[in-house]
């Protein structure tokens, strides 16, 4: 691991180590996908890991890369650029996964890269404006959080789990039992 990738890592833990829930409220981990930055709730992530060897599985969606052993749990890992119908592209050093918990279910997304943490009170955030995309992915907006001039996507990451990632990690960990 990179020196920049091992100090990203032990900030951004830091930053995820506050179990508080009143903390976690209006706090967002922002990461890149293609030119666009995304925002999800900080309540679901469980850790960031720099991306390693994934265990393609048989029969998965295109973006559903396969799986990862993270300490003796097998984690389904979706790639979120495949995931919302844009071009592939190769993984590079600042390629990470963000690994999630929703429902009791870990999930690991890769992301092109991990940006910050930012807070955002609700009353910057304003509901997603209504629009119908060919991919689909608006239905995956939580809404657009105001920050300084900037506005950032935020995603309902519950979601984009509870759809076919959900029954797929039921059967990835079937399969591994």
């Amino acid at each position: 691991m990179g020196e920049n990738a091992r100090a990203r890592g032990r900030e951004e833990d830091h930053l995820l180590e506050d179990d508080d829930e009143d903390t976690q409220a209006n706090k967002y981990l922002f990461f890149r996908i293609s030119k666009e930055s995304y925002g999800i709730g900080i309540k679901h992530i469980i850790e960031i890991i720099e991306l390693q060897s994934i265990s393609a599985v048989p029969d998965m969606p295109e973006y559903v890369k396969g799986v990862i052993n993270l300490r003796g749990k097998v984690i389904p890992i979706v790639d979120l650029r495949l995931r919302f119908g844009m071009s592939a592209r190769d993984y590079d050093d600042r390629t990470c996964i963000v690994v999630t918990e929703i429902d009791g279910v870990l999930i690991g997304f890769v992301v092109d890269t991990v940006e910050e943490v930012l807070e955002i009170p609700e009353s910057g955030i304003e509901e997603a404006p209504r629009f119908k995309s060919v991919s689909g992915r608006e239905r995956y907006i939580l809404g657009m959080g105001k920050v300084g001039e900037a506005v950032k996507i935020l995603l309902d990451i519950e979601k984009i789990a509870r759809g076919d990632e959900m029954a797929m990690a039921a059967r990835v960990e079937q399969a591994a039992v």
